[in-house]
């Protein structure tokens, strides 16, 4: 095929056929799932969040029983519970962990490599991503505001100007928007080692996540995936993309009560930020799990538009496969007759 000519990079980082990662999911990203994304061949994330270290533990250890293929974890740096995670992780021998939430520290990138992980970390701007090469990651991670969840302030088509044309010391993956096979061609030979993507799996028959969850999923369009908005500076939220219903309007609602008691003395920073993450982290598992999609965070990308019918794992990558070596061929052809004339 001539798109193995392109995944080489990203082969021998991840250790996976085919350089295709299932982002980590909070509620949603288990063990199985990540197993079954492994044995079609791709790769798949754990989501710490802010799952408690015996119960990350033992996901990890299910994950290891489940299957034989290579994963990896994801920590979010600003987890109350972080430093106790990461060193679990590291006790585990896990071999890769991506850092995302915000600036991991020094330290913990080289706590991680000296028990012989590979770190991949986010960058959701050029000047992050420098930062983070200059810390010591082994890969990067560029995830547009396209992307589902929690998100950065910049567009992929921006970030692949501006990060994957200009640097190459480092593998860098890419996320947000993405959803076809077609598209993973074209990045592939821009430059990327490899592609994520979460809400194409959430669309799949494995994924745990509720019926009502996947068919509002099915049904919405690319501009139902909003962003929430910031009111105050001094509350550093974090935008999260999801699909609008009474949960977005909630958060804003939320939001504002929280200045109130910013105002009043009656809560400080930290403690702000802390129950705007918890309220993510409660209305996402009403909607993933639960269902109930009218008031729950339907956190989704802008993908969602593309990802229109349920199917199992494995004919989700070899659709994008598939897809991606038809591209390739395409361009070849057209590529040939423009120099043949």
């Amino acid at each position: 095929m001539l798109l193995d000519n392109f995944l080489t990079k990203g082969q021998e980082f991840l250790g996976c056929r085919y350089p295709i990662m299932c982002g980590a999911m909070t509620w949603i990203s288990d063990y199985k799932l990540v197993g079954d994304v492994g044995a079609a061949g791709a790769f798949g994330l754990l989501a710490g969040g802010n799952a408690p270290v015996d119960m990350l533990e033992n996901e990890i250890k299910a994950a290891r029983d489940y299957s034989d293929k290579p994963f990896g974890i994801n920590l979010i740096t600003v987890s109350p519970i972080f430093k106790e995670q990461l060193a679990m992780v590291c006790d585990q021998g896990c071999d890769i962990i991506m850092f995302a939430g915000s600036i991991p520290r020094k330290p913990d990138i080289r706590k991680a490599q000296d028990a012989g992980a590979k770190i991949i970390c986010f960058a959701p701007t050029a000047p992050l991503a420098l930062r983070l090469i200059k810390m010591g990651t082994d890969a990067l991670m560029l995830e547009g505001s396209e992307a589902g969840g929690h998100i950065g302030p910049v567009s992929l088509s921006v970030l692949l100007q501006q990060v994957l044309f200009e640097i190459d010391s480092v593998p860098i993956f890419v996320a947000g928007g993405i959803a076809t096979g077609r598209m993973m061609a074209h990045l592939l030979m821009m430059g990327a080692a490899g592609i994520q993507m979460g809400t194409r799996f959430v669309m799949s028959d494995e994924c745990k996540a509720h019926p009502g969850f996947k068919e509002t999923f099915r049904k919405a369009k690319a501009r139902d995936a909003v962003a929430t908005p910031q009111f105050d500076s001094r509350l550093p939220v974090i935008p999260v993309r999801a699909l609008k219903n009474k949960g977005t309007q909630k958060f804003r609602q939320l939001q504002l009560e929280i200045m109130e008691r910013l105002n009043a003395g009656d809560i400080d920073p930290a403690k702000a930020q802390f129950e705007v993450e918890k309220f993510w982290a409660g209305a996402l598992r009403e909607a993933a799990i639960e269902g109930d999609v009218q008031t729950g965070s339907l956190m989704a990308g802008q993908s969602v538009g593309l990802a229109e019918k349920i199917m199992p794992i494995k004919e989700i990558v070899g659709e994008l496969v598939q897809d991606a070596e038809t591209e390739l061929q395409r361009l070849h052809e057209v590529f040939h007759g423009a120099v043949c004339t």
